[in-house]
């Protein structure tokens, strides 16, 4: 750190210079960047990706692309063939089945024209053959719906979420609580440095766009981490040279004490999250690898932001900009130590209550299941297709038509007869017209939406029964199924190489065994408590009418926990090594580990829970964003970070640290004993 400020102390222009330098370009490449971004979770060698891929190449639609539903209410005779004569017409090369030549299509007071449109590039493969297939719909009385058609009501012509401008109008939010935490301008120090560090970092992932492919959930984890850990380090610098300056030191002397300090604090936090997210890179998924690039990239840019750009601001502008100074430079909290005495006095009290409420909150991760949100979740927010789909629901036609299995088969027919009668499927079809190449697709769909447990379930049973007879299964129930096995079946050696990497660096940083140990117990208790409380909410349905005005989603959208992760770990970690490296600095200082553990709440308590206060407020706009999948993320993101910053850093952690009192200090080397 001593060789960095003097660096900085030294050619503090030139870095003001440069950093400005590059958020111009990053402000550049971000749009850029973006429209790089793949839309697709591809996982190569996998048998329903490789299924999926073959389906569009030889029949041309079809595959992971959901199927657009036309819905007939009291249909007339022949209606169905008009329409997809229609169809045929309008988009050629699409595949269509409609009620009147499939039975299953159709009820006493219900038919259903499936259409399986040529797929066109990018984030909506539907979008043309949905602005053709209204005009159809309209012209025959009939009503448009499925998957990609519900997602487009959902979003209401908003264009999807825009998480990046949602994050920065979060950040405003975040301006007022940096307001009322400096009591000066310096407030707008941490903002400068996210805004720095975020269109950097998109700087670099433009450039990565050219080398691999990008995941557009890059721009999520960009936007959320990049505001999390950038404002997070910023303010503990901040924070650490105000106190300085108020000890009396001169500008210079109070930049060099906290980066010292503080800045170690920072570099260690960092690096560990960085080189503990890397570890996905490795991953032959190429979704992981996007978030572990994103967890390596955003960590080590927002460091270097703040131990170069923050330090140089504080030497050219940093005591102008702490006016008016409303507030004192002593950065304890007289809350915080009152809390942190009567934590450590009742240290065993403490830990055992935080525990019993984190353990129940995390219960309901017991039975989480992943998949796509309902139908009947996306259609409860109104519209035209939600009504559509629901009545194709109540007709009895099957709620897992949206999202067919689709089976590739020399003998069609026998695959008909095989899956049409196993428990939980409603109908089966294999239309003459999808054939090609000698062999032909069977779409089965199920009773319930594959979404819930019986109808993946009964999903599953199609696809080992087709699977055995020789036919080769796709669709989005079996992809789904296939990215599940792929990303979570690989967890438990990532999981294994991020618990070595945090333990050796944080060993090091905080110059313990027992700490990192300790640390690492708590970020895995923090992440359950976030995963169960949104399980509980989005799936069990408990509050999702009172909060979002829609149904339960059924289910957690397959890449949501591992993004969480990705946010949760780094912002666990973060509060962590602040939380400990104080109490470590005090105990150095000569305090035992009760008062050490008292001051160290006491001085970084206010700073973590500014920074989890400012961040809860970025997740709750990002909340409104009219997305299912995005809600659900902002859901765990928000509730995460409130109970990481109270029950975890608020009580349980300190509580651990004074139960478990000299054994804290246990190192593989021999130190002097500090009373």
């Amino acid at each position: 750190m001593s060789l960095i400020s003097g660096l900085v102390v030294r050619h503090r222009w030139w870095v003001l210079i440069g950093w400005l330098l590059l958020a111009l370009a990053g402000g550049y490449a971000a749009p850029k960047a973006v429209d790089a971004f793949t839309y697709d979770f591809g996982l190569p060698g996998q048998p329903g990706y490789e299924t999926n891929s073959d389906i569009v190449e030889t029949f041309g639609s079809g595959g992971d692309v959901p199927p657009i539903l036309l819905v007939v209410t009291d249909p007339a005779p022949g209606s169905g063939t008009a329409i997809s004569r229609a169809v045929a017409g309008a988009l050629p090369g699409s595949r269509v089945a409609d009620y009147d030549e499939q039975d299953g299509l159709r009820s006493a007071r219900t038919g259903v024209v499936v259409v399986h449109a040529k797929p066109i590039p990018g984030p909506d493969p539907n979008a043309r053959a949905l602005a053709v297939l209204e005009q159809i719909a309209g012209a025959n009385g009939a009503v448009v719906t499925g998957k990609d058609a519900l997602a487009v009501e959902e979003e209401g012509g908003s264009g999807g979420a825009d998480v990046l401008a949602e994050t920065i109008f979060g950040g405003a939010g975040a301006l007022i609580v940096l307001l009322l935490v400096f009591g000066s301008v310096l407030a707008l120090m941490p903002l400068l440095i996210a805004a720095a560090s975020i269109l950097t970092t998109f700087l670099i992932v433009w450039g990565l766009t050219g080398l691999t492919d990008i995941s557009f959930i890059v721009q999520f984890l960009l936007a959320l981490i990049g505001l999390g850990v950038a404002i997070d380090y910023a303010l503990l610098i901040v924070t650490r040279w105000r106190e300085e300056r108020g000890h009396g030191l001169d500008n210079t002397a109070a930049v060099r004490e906290s980066m010292r300090t503080a800045g170690e604090a920072v570099f260690f936090s960092g690096v560990t999250v960085a080189v503990s997210l890397a570890a996905l890179i490795v991953l032959p998924v190429p979704f992981l690898r996007s978030i572990g690039f994103t967890g390596l990239l955003i960590p080590v840019v927002s460091v270097a932001a703040a131990l170069t750009l923050l330090p140089a601001l504080l030497l050219v502008a940093g005591p102008r900009l702490d006016w008016p100074h409303r507030r004192k430079a002593d950065p304890e909290s007289r809350l915080w130590r009152r809390v942190g005495t009567a934590v450590v006095k009742r240290r065993w009290l403490s830990a055992a209550a935080a525990t019993i409420v984190l353990l129940v909150l995390a219960l309901p991760v017991l039975g989480l299941r992943l998949g796509q949100p309902s139908d009947a979740s996306v259609a409860s927010t109104g519209g035209p297709a939600g009504q559509a789909i629901l009545a194709v629901q109540s007709a009895g036609l099957g709620a897992g038509l949206s999202t067919p299995i689709e089976i590739v088969a020399d003998d069609p027919a026998a695959i008909v007869t095989l899956t049409v009668q196993l428990p939980g499927v409603r109908a089966a079809i294999a239309p003459q017209s999808w054939r090609a190449g000698g062999s032909a697709v069977v779409d089965v769909w199920t009773v319930a939406d594959t979404s819930d447990a019986e109808g993946r379930d009964a999903a599953a049973e199609v696809r080992r029964v087709a699977e055995q007879a020789g036919a080769r299964v796709g669709g989005v129930p079996a992809q789904d199924a296939d990215f599940i096995d792929a990303v979570y079946g690989n967890a438990w050696w990532v999981v294994v190489v991020i618990v070595v990497v945090t333990v050796l660096l944080l060993t090091r940083a905080l110059r313990s065994i027992v700490l990192p140990l300790k640390a690492l117990v708590l970020n895995v208790i923090s992440l359950a408590a976030a995963y169960g409380i949104t399980v509980w909410i989005w799936q069990d349905g408990h509050g999702t009418e009172l909060l979002f005005d829609q149904s339960p989603a059924g289910a957690i959208t397959t890449w949501v926990p591992v993004a969480v992760f990705a946010f949760l770990f780094g912002l666990s970690m973060d509060y962590e090594v602040f939380l400990l490296s104080r109490i470590r600095e005090e105990h150095d200082a000569g305090h035992g580990t009760d008062e050490a553990t008292v001051l160290g709440l006491a001085r970084t308590g206010r700073l973590v829970t500014c920074a989890a206060l400012i961040l809860f407020l970025a997740f709750i706009s990002l909340s409104r964003v009219p997305v299912t999948d995005v809600k659900i993320l902002a859901t765990a993101l928000a509730l995460g970070i409130i109970i990481d910053a109270t029950i975890v850093r608020g009580v349980l952690a300190p509580a651990l640290v004074a139960a478990l009192g000299d054994a804290n200090w246990w190192t593989l080397r021999r130190r002097r004993r500090v009373p």
